[in-house]
């Protein structure tokens, strides 16, 4: 394949509840970290649980102009940061950003978390008392569109709202945009600020854990939601050997799938179209597959579908395939999940080193896959398949590869 249809990662910007930057992320998730604690953002008395996926040491100060920050949500503050954090990584000077040639492309569940606090106002208080800059804060829109403005890019600048699929489809829309020529540059991931409507709402379709998130056991309670935002800047490949950029991996292809989804698991007939799709599209064969990061809730009908739909894929090579969740870890951080889970699939392919499923204490039956139980695992990744599944049957599974 030429350059010039190759795209490539060469910057990854991570913020999460167990660490902030790529460095720090991927040593606590290597080391299984927990990012779980009681929730501080808002009183949670009135809820039978407490704990969430929050991130308590964030400081936007540190990434955003001051000036700033009053237009901006907590979800839009976490977009900008991780997209500064992936231009650092990627040691790119703002002045070489081809402003027209840089696209942005993000994804997102809730999308703006002061949407919540402006319709609580306008209920309790009426529509005159919400505030212009409230108002500003909580267009949809404005969480693509705020990176954009800060970092000067001017490509097409998108929000794909496909709720806990949206970072892979972010991604995979980023790699065509670039593969095609459109584009040379595109932050392309996803983020959502911890949200009391998501925290509520999980809680009373029952499917919300206690205090642990706990994929693939067989005593699992359900998930836990988290928040943050994980940012890739894709590159066409030669643009990037020509700048001596770092490599991380290299985005091959993606396959989606629209299935009827039961509240909190697909159909494991659109998972495995999905998966089926994302290795075609890829030009790989399925055996190819070194290990596959999950989309591992740890609600018990979406592990168990997870399971079945890899088994039914895969055959008599499931069982040597790992499978690991990071919302283990992490919660669940709703639309930046499979974009975070997308920067440890790159970060698995370049280091050879492969994040556990922490809290696994018993093996069910129902999901007898090697899900790289509690401790990290050295082994050679070449080809990964990363799954977000979403409410509405809205699937996309992304296939990177080590770059050579």
């Amino acid at each position: 394949m030429r350059d010039s249809k190759r795209v490539v990662v060469t910057g990854i910007g991570i913020i999460s509840s167990i660490g902030i930057g790529r460095e720090a992320f991927w040593r606590a998730a290597v080391s299984g970290t927990s990012g779980i604690s009681k929730v501080s953002s808002f009183n949670t008395s009135e809820f039978k649980h407490h704990y969430g996926g929050e991130i308590k040491n964030f400081d936007p100060i540190e990434f955003i102009d001051k000036r700033r920050l009053r237009f901006l949500s907590r979800t839009s503050q976490f977009a900008i940061a991780a997209s500064r954090l992936a231009i650092e990584d990627a040691k790119l000077n703002l002045k070489q950003l081809p402003n027209y040639k840089t696209g942005v492309i993000m994804g997102t569940t809730m999308g703006e978390s002061t949407l919540e606090e402006a319709v609580k106002i306008w209920v309790n208080e009426g529509i005159r008392k919400v505030s212009k800059v409230l108002i500003l804060q909580s267009i949809l829109t404005e969480l693509s569109s705020n990176i954009g403005i800060n970092f000067r890019c001017f490509g097409p600048n998108l929000l794909i709202p496909t709720a806990c699929a949206a970072g892979n489809y972010a991604i995979g829309y980023g790699f065509d945009l670039i593969k095609n020529g459109e584009l040379d540059m595109v932050f392309a991931g996803g983020a959502d600020a911890f949200s009391k409507l998501a925290f509520s709402g999980f809680q009373r379709l029952y499917a919300m854990a206690p205090e642990k998130c706990q994929p693939f056991d067989k005593n699992r309670k359900g998930i836990i939601v988290g928040e943050g935002s994980g940012v890739l800047l894709l590159e066409n490949l030669g643009k990037a050997f020509k700048r001596k950029a770092n490599i991380y991996a290299e985005i091959v292809g993606y396959g989606l799938s629209c299935d009827a989804y039961h509240i909190t698991a697909p159909k494991a007939e659109g998972i495995i179209k999905a998966m089926k799709k994302a290795v075609k599209n890829a030009d790989i064969n399925i055996e190819e597959v070194d290990y596959i990061c999950a989309h591992g809730t740890g609600t018990v009908q979406n592990d168990k579908t997870e399971s079945l739909a890899i088994k039914t894929l895969f055959n008599e090579r499931y069982k040597k395939i790992p499978v690991s969740s990071l919302k283990s870890m992490l919660g669940h951080t709703m639309g930046a999940s499979s974009a975070i889970e997308a920067a440890a699939c790159c970060l698995a392919a370049k280091y050879d080193l492969i994040p556990p499923t922490i809290n696994f204490e018993t093996p069910d039956p129902d999901c007898d896959i090697d899900c790289v139980p509690n401790i990290a695992r050295k082994k050679v990744v070449n080809t990964v398949l990363n799954n977000g599944f979403a409410f509405g049957g809205n699937n996309c599974c992304l296939v990177l590869k080590k770059y050579n």
